[in-house]
């Protein structure tokens, strides 16, 4: 073999070598680049799945915030219209009170609580008071001697107040005194409302 094939062989050796190692290198670069790549995207994943999760957390803490607000202005406007019906209740009940006092029933039941009451006395003396609307009814009502009866200074829109001293003792069968207990008692119920009646 001449040096010149000898000088080509080697040339041809050396060619082959370095293109199996660029080769061998290529590769290992593209599988290191690969698995970066996909280390990348493995991270990349991950914080946009935290990302997701963070931003749905913080949809549902606001979503709840805004859900809670509205069931409180809900609840306030079911309030105010609660104590806006619950006043024209008692505005009718009023009125038909003061009709009421206007008929031979309210005298009777005047009658009534009257006798109640002098028959807690126990033949004791007691001062019943009657509403000032109530004084031309004077002359209808039933007492007994031990019992005084007198004109109040304050309306106390109908009915009686009696007093027995020696025991301490204070009646109130007031329409005034019922009413604001009734209205102070007086609860609506849902299912009520929702079916068109109101009952407390």
């Amino acid at each position: 073999m001449t040096t010149e094939e000898k000088l080509q062989h080697f040339l041809e050796f050396c060619m082959e070598d370095a293109r199996s190692r660029s080769a061998k290198m290529l590769d290992e670069y593209t599988t290191a680049l690969e698995q970066t790549f996909a280390e990348h995207q493995a991270s990349a994943n991950r914080r946009a799945g935290q990302q997701v999760a963070l931003e749905k957390k913080q949809i549902e803490r606001e979503f709840n915030k805004k859900l809670s607000l509205e069931q409180i202005n809900i609840k306030r406007e079911f309030g105010k219209k609660q104590d806006e019906l619950k006043d024209q209740l008692f505005l009718e009940l009023t009125d038909r009170l003061t009709r009421y006092m206007k008929t031979p029933e309210y005298t009777t039941l005047l009658n009534s609580q009257i006798k109640k009451a002098l028959e807690l006395a126990n033949k004791e003396f007691i001062t019943i008071y009657i509403d000032p609307a109530d004084e031309e009814k004077v002359m209808d009502l039933t007492l007994p001697q031990s019992a005084d009866i007198r004109v109040s200074e304050y309306a106390f829109m109908g009915g009686i107040r009696a007093v027995i001293p020696s025991r301490h003792i204070l009646i109130d069968n007031s329409f005034q005194t019922k009413l604001s207990e009734a209205k102070r008692d007086f609860r609506f119920h849902v299912k009520d409302i929702m079916g068109g009646t109101a009952n407390g």
